[in-house]
Formats: structure tokens, sequence, C-alpha cells
């Protein structure tokens, strides 16, 4: 009998092993193939910012898919109309975008969850079941699937020990880009301040065994964050590699003219 792959990302992060990630924003399969073997534990392909769509999610799912890295999806919002359909189409995990309350915690961990536990839709034949083939789909799926809820204001921090307690949760995400905003600190996500905010929240999951994860373009912040205790991380983006490699070849060439 054909079994739901066991997710390789959820067991480490629970096992405490750290998961090297990098943020994909492209929306294009072959982009996705291309990073699909680089050798990174998991990525995040991103609907929030990014042009991408329930098709090509599917297809960058299916490059992953064919290596040894993990593809979590962050919908664009928080809702279980959004959700229904990547879980049909075997997202491995989500990341749940601004995530305010344990209420909201709680709707995220419900949309991944059949009834009477959750209220996700039921569709007998999908991909995530391989279109009917995987008998135990249904009874599976919910250990398997990783529920992240990301935190990404001041108020959000306020109400971490609630969020805490929800159950369901696999780990938590601080996005420092929107958190720095939100306390008058746009464009300054290395400022200490915001990491004096964010650290004592991220202790308090570490202390109650909950994974702890977040994205930084500075691999040397990435570092000292794994060695304080996160334990997964987006060390990078797609967009960003591309464009400052780009921007490094032209600048190079130029120097270079007489």
């Amino acid at each position: 009998m054909k079994r739901l792959p066991e997710n390789s990302f959820l067991k480490a992060i629970r096992n405490g092993e750290k998961q090297i990630g990098l943020w994909i924003s492209l929306s294009n399969n072959f982009v996705a193939d291309v990073v699909a073997s680089a050798g990174y534990d998991w990525v995040l392909v991103d609907m929030e910012h990014s042009p991408n769509e329930i098709a090509s999610v599917l297809g960058q799912l299916q490059a992953f898919d064919s290596h040894q890295c993990t593809a979590i999806v962050r919908p664009s919002w928080n809702d279980p109309v959004k959700v229904k359909p990547l879980l049909d189409i075997g997202a491995k995990g989500l990341l749940f975008p601004m995530v305010q309350s344990a209420e909201e915690a709680d709707l995220a961990v419900r949309s991944t969850c059949y009834p009477p536990r959750g209220i996700r839709g039921v569709s007998s034949i999908h991909r995530g079941s391989n279109f009917g083939r995987i008998k135990s789909y249904n009874e599976q799926v919910e250990n398997e699937t990783a529920v992240l809820v990301q935190i990404e204001t001041r108020h959000a921090i306020e109400k971490i020990d609630e969020m805490l307690e929800t159950d369901g949760i696999d780990g938590i995400f601080f996005g420092p880009s929107d958190i720095a905003a939100d306390i008058g600190l746009l464009g300054k996500t290395g400022s200490s301040e915001l990491w004096d905010l964010i650290m004592p929240a991220a202790q308090k999951a570490m202390d109650k065994g909950i994974p702890v994860g977040t994205l930084t373009l500075d691999p040397n912040k990435a570092i000292d964050l794994f060695n304080s205790g996160f334990t997964f991380i987006a060390c990078g983006m797609d967009v960003s590699l591309l464009a400052r490699s780009a921007d490094h070849l032209l600048e190079t060439v130029k120097k270079g003219l007489v």
C-alpha cells in the first residue's frame, strides 16, 4: 500500500536539527529546477510578495519533489479558501503570514485539518494523495504537514505567549522586515533594537520546544541566529541572488574597461 512520504523538513525541526533554506519568488518551475539540486534543506515558495498563482506553484512543487528539498508555501493570506488548493496540489507545509493572535493561529491549524478537528474541504482525488492512490492519506496528512505561523508586528510579539499554547503549530517564523517597519525602523533589519525585541519572544518559543525560524539575506546573521537556537532559516532569496550577481558582473566588467 502506498503511504504518504515522510516530511523530512518537519521531522528535522521536530528533532531540533538545523535546516538551511532559500526564499523562492521568481515564480517559475525552471528556476525551481535550477535551485532544487543545490542542496538546501527547504525552500519557501512565496505567494504573498510574488506573481505566483496555483498553477505556477504546482510546477515548482513538481520540480522540488524530485530532489531532497522540502517546499513550504506561503499563501497570500491566512485564509482557508487559499489554503485548500495548496494542500490539494501537495504542499508539504504552509507559512501563514501576519498571524496576530492565538485565534488566528488556531485558524491556520484548522485550515490544514479535516473535520472534526479542522475545516479543510475534502477531495478524494488530488495530487497530494497521489490522485487517490495513497489510501491512508486522510489519516497521515496532518502529521506530515508543517504549520508555521509568521509573526510580523509588535502586537503579535506581545501575544506570543497565547500563540505558543495553540495546539498544532509546528514552528514560529519571525518576519524582520515587517516587524522593523511596524516599530518605525523600515528597511533596518539589522537594527539591534529590532533583534532586542525579537529574541526574547523567540526564546519563549524555544523554551517550549517550538522551532523558530526567520529570513535574512546576511549569511553571518544566519549563522549567529542558528547558533542562538533558531532551527530553520532562509538564508537568501532567488530574486536577490540574481539581482546582485547581475549587478556585480556588470560592475566588474565596467571597472576593467580602459
